[in-house]
């Protein structure tokens, strides 16, 4: 158990360096809870009832303590909003893995199509192009255990593990009439969260940014670095269903556009050490481009910093629909040598002293799209390149459209360098 104590410790206490989740320790040894004492009284009535249930309920293994602890947890915590949550070992191992760009994997990206997960394509260099795995492969079954009926994110964990595992595959594989049987051993896949880099037109470079993590500073750094020897004058920065990510490196990319010092981000709670402010650090080092981001309403948390900040600064316009209004700062509290809380605690404003919680960030120009019209999109800009029109229509049964965010982007950019 002191081991994992410790694991539990140390992936609290990462998270809360890079992120806007902060590791608290023991509040009660700070002076951080004003109604320690009363909380304690109060823990009185749920020890009694947590006692006979144990006690007399007519299903001991239903009883069990330790299952009734932590339904009580998670019940009394899932009143308070919807992203506290009690964690237990694995789900702070998993939130880490979310953030740090890095998981035990095979390598493949992936899709749910008729209830399987369907390799889209391997990635390069990895163990699942290394064992011959191709666009259109079905895993039907990871370990013996199909993956039929469950949900896509319960079976793409099926095939993750801790590098230098094995994991043993089942794939159905078009025009063939036998199933191939792979053993795979697993290696740390690093995941880039900057895509779609590409001069579009006039000198107007676009990228993606799809999720913020730890290494996704430096690769908007290379991107660029990328687009300006390819001449490009001003960028489209697209933010759209980015669900957010580290604070820290939220932060990170919104300095890259922002003189030293400007103010990014703000917080605001109930405790004084929840209040606080996040500033550009980049020693007058900043790209001065003209820039236009696209937001909707997949725009949520680290990307409503980053879209507020350059919106808020002047620094540059948003495009496209207003953003969730996921703006609020989750701590990490740890509660027993391998369980813990995440616990919102503040809410994030906006250069301008705008609150991004439940209100979001509002674009400088609005042009909406329909949901089907960005699931189009959405398939348009993974697949679109990587296989003829033709073949494009004919699978997925639609003539690829007008990006009209992305053409609004673009004409408020050369807009900007005709002066109107």
């Amino acid at each position: 158990m002191e081991l994992a104590k410790r694991s539990v410790l140390v992936i609290a206490a990462a998270l809360a360096l890079s992120l806007g989740y902060r590791y608290l320790g023991d509040v009660s040894r700070q002076g951080g809870l004003g109604n320690y004492w009363d909380a304690r009284e109060s823990a009185s009535e749920v020890k009694k009832a947590l006692a006979y249930i144990n006690a007399y309920h007519v299903d001991g293994e239903a009883a069990d303590l330790e299952g009734l602890t932590e339904s009580a947890m998670e019940g009394m915590i899932s009143k308070l909003d919807p992203y506290s949550e009690y964690l237990d070992f694995e789900r702070l191992k998993r939130l880490d893995e979310e953030t740090s760009q890095e998981f035990g994997g095979i390598g493949v990206q992936v899709e749910m199509r008729d209830e399987y997960v369907t390799v889209v394509a391997p990635l390069e260099g990895t163990p699942g192009e290394r064992a011959g795995l191709l666009r259109g492969d079905r895993i039907v079954e990871v370990d013996g255990e199909s993956l039929k009926g469950l949900g896509f994110t319960e079976a793409v964990a099926r095939l993750k593990g801790r590098p230098g595992t094995k994991v043993a595959i089942l794939v159905v594989r078009e025009e063939e009439s036998e199933r191939l049987a792979l053993e795979i051993i697993r290696e740390l896949i690093e995941v880039d969260h900057v895509h779609g880099v590409e001069i579009l037109e006039d000198g107007i470079g676009y990228l993606r940014i799809s999720q913020f993590g730890r290494k996704t500073a430096g690769e908007l750094t290379k991107a660029i670095d990328s687009l300006s020897e390819r001449g490009m004058r001003a960028l489209v920065m697209d933010l759209r269903n980015n669900p957010g990510g580290l604070l820290d490196a939220a932060v990170e990319v919104a300095s890259q556009f922002l003189p030293d010092g400007e103010l990014i981000v703000s917080t605001k709670g109930r405790h004084v050490s929840m209040s606080e402010e996040w500033r550009a650090a980049n020693d007058d080092r900043y790209y001065e481009f003209p820039l236009v981001a696209i937001v909707n309403p997949g725009s949520a948390s680290a990307a409503e910093i980053v879209a507020g900040a350059l919106k808020d600064s002047g620094r540059a316009k948003l495009v496209g629909e207003k953003t969730f209004g996921k703006g609020s700062v989750q701590s990490i509290l740890p509660l027993s040598s391998d369980t813990g809380l995440k616990l919102t605690t503040a809410k994030y404003y906006t250069p301008g002293g705008y609150v991004i919680h439940e209100r979001g960030v509002q674009p400088d120009v609005v042009v909406e799209i329909s949901p089907q019209e960005e699931a189009s999109l959405i398939i348009q800009r993974s697949r679109l390149k990587t296989m003829p029109v033709e073949e494009f229509v004919e699978r997925f049964d639609f003539e690829p459209i007008e990006d009209v965010q992305l053409t609004a982007a673009k004409e408020l950019l050369n807009g900007m360098d005709s002066g109107s």
